[in-house]
């Protein structure tokens, strides 16, 4: 009797027991489960009796609830009811408690991770303990990345991601509050509502973007997430999701991470290591500790790049760029600068990424084009940045214009200057055709200056218009291969004009005759189609550009009247060809045949890659025969190509601020920089004196005599008494001095 006394009364001891035999002692713990309910109703009415012992059985049944699946049931329920209903009511310690518990639920099997998540998430923007949003937050991050370690665990995913757009959705309608402190309505209930469900769509946010950081999800849905909070009433909503498209991160934690690892030191480890006594531990250690600090001084170094894929999953980037304009225009005077400047930033970026048209934004940004506007370098940046080659000349020549006026004039710094031209050289690289001819002359005029900064920016747009449009040039300052070319006829296409018509796809030709080769005569359409649905596996994001660029009906007509353009298209090289012997294979009618593969197929992101291959195996070959000039032009174009859409595309697409100022001089440094830099250059020195002559030697000393005269300036040394003397010697003396040489230096060797 003692013995069953002391099962039922200690908790842990019964716990051991059920796990080793759950049959045996199933009426113990039942017991404990009635007595779990009574306490749990007293609970609900007054959270401060019996707190602890709550607590205990809580932990208890936790532990054991896999022994018993069909009695605790509704346990889950439970913990979830008291967390989600009564949290505000409940104590720090007992709120900590029933998460860990609910947590182990999942760990043992009870519930599975999407409801352990459903009652996680609305706790995040709730709980004012640090530690608990800790343990929340990291339990979420955990989880998922746990679902989708060994593949994509797509029904948890989209469940969390509607979770998560739900969130940032329900504050869509909130007023629209600015980070200047000014909000549209004053009732209380709509300020507290748009609080709560601010905090809910930052916490949203947030998470979409760890879980993006760490790779977990990397899917449109995401970028969806992110991008609805672009949008939303919220400041600092806005701000964490413009940042994650713009690639910069301003999360605290991170920078205090970072801070204590940036501490390390190389040579005070190596000197550490010296001192200790030395073990294969201490080596492993060490080479670990450098590893990880240059892991982190790395990606400090490194430029904050765009999040490129984010901006291209966009799902319909001509609405979105709108929508910033709109939020940009209208709520103008209630966000602060800073906040601005990242929204033109990321228009800019998503406008010149994507081809967009957002005329708008050009006309809204010519009143921050003035040299004492603050941060005008970034604005300028995102000016420039906009521009793309399908952007109306009309709507940037008043920008570049009124670039011209406030910053390039006699009456601002060379800085000013060098800036205003660098601007207009960028947003002219992305559209020649907004310059206008009496303008582009007066800045280049500016080549002349005597600044450095200037004289190059000056350069470098001459430079530009020598490539894209020598017409627009006075005939000396055209350059000699421009004037060649111009006086061979070559023009560049005005704007909207093409210089040949699109007849066909470049390599079709090639590719059909690649899957005849393949496939053989006799093959099924049953292979085809297998084959074309291995070949779109991995292509999700280009399927629909695929698509539209396959299902274009203007190849069937072309094939009809459209030969006698293409012969004339390609005389120059059919010309190069006749007295090759290789061109009069059957290979050289592919440039007069066109494939109607496009017609009977769709293609595949995978097949335009292997175009691109095949045309590059062919121009190869074409040079290898003895092609002429012709064959390795178009070589050279491929390879170009092929480089460029390897490489970053960032670092050619976007542009940042130094592009815009240029090579600038040093800064003159303040007091506390010099002094800075003169205890630095004290370091290591023996009360700040000189070390000449005191090292290396038995008694330390100065410098001899002979050493300060061989540092003597020569205008000292030609008034000197030895040198007028030996100016007025004579011959017998020059002699004499001659013969005592020679014997000391004898008696010297000896």
């Amino acid at each position: 009797m003692a013995r069953g006394i002391l099962r039922t009364s200690n908790l842990p001891q019964l716990q051991n027991l059920i796990k080793r035999d759950p049959a045996s002692y199933k009426e113990e713990f039942l017991q404990q489960w009635n007595h779990y309910n009574s306490i749990r109703q007293i609970f609900l009415t007054n959270p401060d009796e019996q707190a602890t012992h709550f607590r205990e059985l809580v932990t208890f049944i936790s532990q054991v609830a896999q022994c018993y699946p069909k009695d605790t049931a509704d346990f889950p329920s439970h913990i979830s009811s008291l967390l989600l209903e009564n949290y505000g009511s409940l104590s720090p310690d007992i709120r900590h408690s029933l998460v860990q518990n609910l947590v182990m639920l999942k760990n043992k099997g009870v519930i599975t991770s999407l409801e352990l998540l459903r009652t996680l998430f609305p706790l995040l923007p709730r709980t004012t303990s640090s530690s608990l949003r800790a343990v929340i937050r990291k339990t979420i991050l955990t989880d998922i990345k746990t679902a989708n370690q060994r593949t994509k665990n797509h029904k948890l995913n989209r469940a969390v991601q509607a979770m998560l757009f739900g969130m940032v959705e329900r504050g869509m309608d909130g007023a629209v509050t600015g980070d200047k402190g000014k909000v549209r309505s004053s009732a209380n209930a709509g300020a507290e509502r748009l609080a709560n469900s601010g905090d809910e769509a930052m916490w949203a946010v947030v998470l979409t973007k760890e879980l993006w950081k760490k790779g977990v999800w990397d899917d449109a849905k995401s970028v969806a997430i992110v991008a609805l909070g672009c949008f939303h009433p919220v400041a600092k909503v806005q701000s964490a999701s413009l940042h994650f498209f713009l690639g910069s991160d301003e999360e605290t934690e991170d920078s205090d991470d970072e801070s204590e690892d940036d501490t390390v030191s190389v040579k005070a480890l190596e000197h550490k290591r010296e001192v200790k006594k030395k073990t294969r531990s201490g080596d492993k250690k060490m080479r670990k500790t450098l590893k990880a600090a240059s892991k982190k001084r790395k990606r400090k170094d490194a430029t904050h790049n765009p999040n490129f894929p984010a901006l291209q999953l966009l799902q319909d980037p001509q609405t979105f760029g709108e929508k910033l304009y709109d939020v940009l225009k209208k709520y103008d005077a209630r966000f602060s600068l800073d906040h601005k400047i990242l929204i033109m930033q990321l228009l800019a970026r998503v406008t010149a990424l994507h081809q967009l048209t957002v005329l708008g934004f050009y006309t809204y940004v010519l009143k921050y084009l003035t040299h004492h506007q603050l941060r005008v370098p970034a604005i300028l940046a995102a000016l420039a940045q906009s521009a793309h080659a399908l952007t109306p000349p009309d709507a940037l020549t008043p920008a570049v214009r009124k670039l011209a006026h406030e910053f390039v004039h006699p009456g601002v710094g060379p800085e000013v200057v060098a800036a205003g031209l660098n601007a207009i050289r960028e947003l002219c690289r992305r559209q020649p055709w907004a310059m206008e001819e009496d303008l582009l002359g007066d800045l280049i005029g500016y080549r002349k200056s005597r600044d450095k900064a200037v004289t190059s920016a000056a350069r470098g747009l001459l430079q530009l218009y020598r490539e894209v449009n020598p017409g627009m040039l006075k005939r000396r300052e055209r350059g000699k291969t421009a004037s060649m070319g111009m006086a061979q006829g070559s023009q560049p296409a005005p704007f909207g004009h093409a210089e040949q018509p699109a007849v066909d796809i470049d390599g079709l030709v090639l590719l059909e005759d690649h899957l005849k080769s393949m496939r053989g005569d006799d093959a099924g359409s049953g292979d085809e189609e297998e084959d074309e649905e291995k070949a779109w596996e991995g292509w999700e994001m280009e399927s629909d550009s695929s698509e539209d660029s396959s299902s274009s009906g203007g190849w069937v007509d072309v094939e009809s009247d459209g030969e006698d353009h293409l012969s004339i298209s390609d005389s120059e090289d059919e010309k190069e060809k006749k007295d090759d012997p290789s061109a009069k294979a059957g290979p050289s009618t592919n440039a007069n045949r066109i494939s109607t593969l496009a017609t009977t197929k769709i293609l595949t992101p995978a097949d335009f890659a292997l175009i691109n291959d095949l045309r590059m195996q062919a121009a190869t070959k074409a040079v290898e025969d003895g092609g002429g000039s012709i064959a390795k032009r178009k070589l050279a174009s491929l390879e170009a190509a092929k480089k460029a859409a390897a490489g970053t595309e960032e670092a050619a697409t976007f542009i940042s601020e130094n592009d815009i100022l240029g090579p600038r001089k040093k800064a003159k440094a303040d007091y506390e920089e010099r002094i800075a830099s003169i205890a630095r250059g004290r370091e290591g020195r023996e009360k700040f004196g000189s070390l000449k002559g005191k090292h290396r030697k038995e008694t330390p000393s100065s410098s001899t005599n002979r050493e300060k005269a061989r540092n003597k300036p020569i205008m000292m040394i030609m008034g000197s008494k030895g040198v007028r003397g030996k100016k007025k010697q004579s011959l017998r003396e020059k002699q004499q001095r001659l013969r005592a040489h020679i014997d000391r230096a004898k008696k010297s060797y000896h």
